[in-house]
């Protein structure tokens, strides 16, 4: 296997059609509803345009959620409320159809893709179709030793790259992207505060299911000891992941990066997604263009993560259990954008915005 660089991807993401967006602008004018008068569904469905080029937009027609699933050794160190090794029992539930993301998924007839990475438990008790992208078992305690090896974080990269194609390939019109691990959101804050140079206790969060504070003391000094292996290595994304990143975020990455590469819009949900969306930032700063933040899910890392890329979350409701549930809530409103762009009526030739205001 030829080395891969991140930052080769640079050269290979394009922005949105700029052409297409200011057309939908145009046309949005046109409208019988005034401007402004749908908020942020009129940036939404411009955005839409540009990502789909087409004026109006396209119809959302083929979603997917993409669950990428990783157990993280640093859980051992105490920082969850969930056991070490314990993002299998998730992953079932997901499959049996009984978490949260499988109930609303069910309820807007979208299917739910899990993809294992790096669960810590036996392969042959999972479907083949989930296990068949699996790197390892576990990713390293981050804050003892490295994630995975470069080997490994390079596998797992090319492993969501496949996974982005696959769905692309496949059709999937846009992607709602999410994540089942343990242990993952102090990986996602230490990649955030290593890539935003700011200390542990700005980025550290309380979880999903929140902790208390002898808990989220730990889960700082693990994310502040995994930063003195990522910043030496700031300046190569590939080696950062391998360090404090985790096989289940390095493939969210090249999933990421791939994604923008075949132009498939993904809405990404919370802090996991977020951090390997601003590792990704940093090898392509144009990838950004094909992302929206579904939601925020108060977690600081997160917060600051999108602050860094300009993405301003389309939801507020409070959803900390992650998952993808935050992003999947958001999907309504792209379609809702998608419809009103497409089937609300032009004014009358000669009909000015006063008049259609009246």
């Amino acid at each position: 296997m030829s080395g891969i660089d991140l930052d080769d991807f640079s050269d290979l993401i394009e922005r949105p059609d700029g052409t297409v967006r200011r057309a939908a602008e145009e046309r949005r004018a046109r409208l019988t509803v005034p401007q402004g008068a749908l908020g942020r569904l009129d940036a939404l469905g411009e955005w839409l345009s540009a990502a789909r080029s087409a004026v109006p937009a396209a119809p959302v027609r083929q979603p997917r959620v993409v669950l990428f699933a990783g157990d993280h050794g640093v859980a051992a160190a105490g920082v969850s409320r969930r056991p070490a090794g314990g993002a299998a029992a998730l992953v079932r539930a997901v499959l049996d159809g009984t978490a949260p993301v499988a109930v609303l998924a069910r309820a807007q007839d979208v299917p739910v893709r899990v993809v294992d990475v790096a669960l810590d438990c036996d392969p042959a008790g999972l479907p083949a179709e989930v296990t068949r992208h699996r790197v390892r078992r576990s990713s390293g305690r981050i804050d003892r030793e490295d994630a995975l090896t470069v080997e490994e974080a390079e596998a797992a990269v090319r492993a969501g790259m496949a996974v982005a194609d696959e769905e692309a390939d496949a059709g999937t019109d846009l992607v709602v992207l999410g994540d089942v691990s343990v242990g993952g959101t102090t990986a996602a804050g230490t990649l955030v505060a290593a890539l935003c140079g700011v200390d542990a206790s700005v980025v550290t969060g309380r979880g999903g299911e929140p902790i208390d504070d002898l808990t989220w003391m730990r889960k700082c000094a693990a994310i502040r000891d995994a930063l003195r292996r990522a910043r030496p290595v700031l300046g190569d994304q590939l080696a950062l992941l391998a360090a404090v990143g985790g096989a289940d975020l390095a493939a969210t990455t090249g999933f990421l990066l791939q994604c923008a590469v075949r132009r498939t819009p993904v809405i990404l949900d919370g802090v996991v997604s977020a951090a390997c969306a601003l590792v990704a930032q940093r090898a392509a700063f144009r990838a950004p263009d094909w992302w929206l933040a579904g939601h925020t899910s108060g977690e600081p890392a997160q917060a600051k993560a999108l602050d860094r890329m300009a993405l301003e979350p389309l939801l507020d409701q409070g959803v900390r259990v992650g998952e993808g549930v935050g992003a999947l809530l958001s999907l309504p409103l792209v379609r809702a954008a998608a419809s009103l762009t497409g089937e609300l009526p032009e004014r009358a030739e000669g009909t000015g915005a006063a008049d259609a205001e009246e």
